[in-house]
């Protein structure tokens, strides 16, 4: 499977000269298995870019879409996706059950005024949406398994087995508070010897200390989870709109330094454009 990155950024889409090379739109990544339809990880502003480069035939275009959460930076590229807005377009979307009111209710609170103009039922694809429980789905010739991350308000991270390789998606993950080096045992069974783990990499120490429950972990801590599970290669993902190009190679810079003793082969930071295909080395 080829994997490509449109959108890196967490919590906010942002803009400006500092953070140019990496892309400031938020969670959105696209995996091709080699045969059957893509599959999308997220709805954020970096769906509106996939668009751009999706290719439409004349039967239209189709994808699954897994999204992690419901936070305004994992769904907001919805209504901004070119495909959907044709009426060949298909988007079948999976979604963790959430705490109050169904996916419905959900969809059409933040597809509607006065957050925004344009209503569900207006965009001209067929856009369907499937509460998703925990645990493992056939989608063609991949297998998705879904499984509990902690976070605020119920999230999912997935794990993608295709074609003989594997890539778990962990975007948003909560640091235990006091203890860097405790990885929930369902996290670590979903990202078990993955190909290439993209994860969560929000906060540096200083930052975690000072919202340290907002949801995230710090760049060390993605490394933790990478050595523990075993995985291939780490993608360091969910930038905080705050760290720049400058700053994120240090990051990298120094997590390279303890990756090899920690028995991580290969990181790097995902940035938008980026592919990675098979078995976790960079190509584009």
């Amino acid at each position: 499977m080829d994997i490509t990155f449109y959108g890196v950024r967490g919590s906010t889409p942002c803009s400006c000269d500092d953070i140019r090379r990496h892309g400031g739109n938020t969670s959105c990544v696209l995996i091709q298995p080699l045969r059957g339809d893509p599959i999308i990880l997220d709805l954020g502003t970096g769906l509106r870019y996939l668009g751009v480069d999706a290719a439409v035939g004349s039967g239209g275009f189709r994808a699954t879409v897994f999204v992690t959460h419901m936070h305004w930076d994992h769904i907001q590229g919805l209504p901004f996706f070119a495909p959907v807005l044709s009426e060949t377009g298909r988007l079948d979307i999976h979604v963790p059950p959430l705490e109050d009111g169904t996916i419905a209710e959900a969809v059409e609170g933040f597809l509607a005024p006065p957050y925004f103009p344009v209503s569900l039922e207006e965009i001209h694809g067929e856009v369907s949406f499937t509460e998703m429980q925990p645990g493992s789905m056939q989608v063609q010739d991949a297998v998705v398994t879904a499984g509990w991350v902690p976070h605020n308000g119920p999230t999912f991270a997935y794990r993608i087995e295709v074609d003989g390789r594997s890539v778990a998606y962990v975007s948003d993950h909560q640091e235990p508070i006091g203890d860097p080096t405790y990885v929930d045992p369902g996290v670590l069974d979903l990202c078990r010897g993955v190909d290439l783990l993209i994860h969560d990499s929000q906060y540096n120490a200083g930052e975690l200390a000072m919202k340290p429950t907002w949801g995230h972990c710090t760049h060390d801590y993605a490394l933790e989870v990478a050595a523990q599970a075993g995985a291939s290669a780490l993608a360091l993902f969910h930038h905080d709109p705050s760290h720049g190009d400058d700053y994120l190679d240090r990051v990298l810079e120094d997590l390279r330094v303890k990756a090899g003793p920690r028995g991580v082969p290969e990181i790097w930071n995902a940035y938008e454009g980026l592919t990675v295909s098979y078995a976790g080395v960079p190509v584009s």
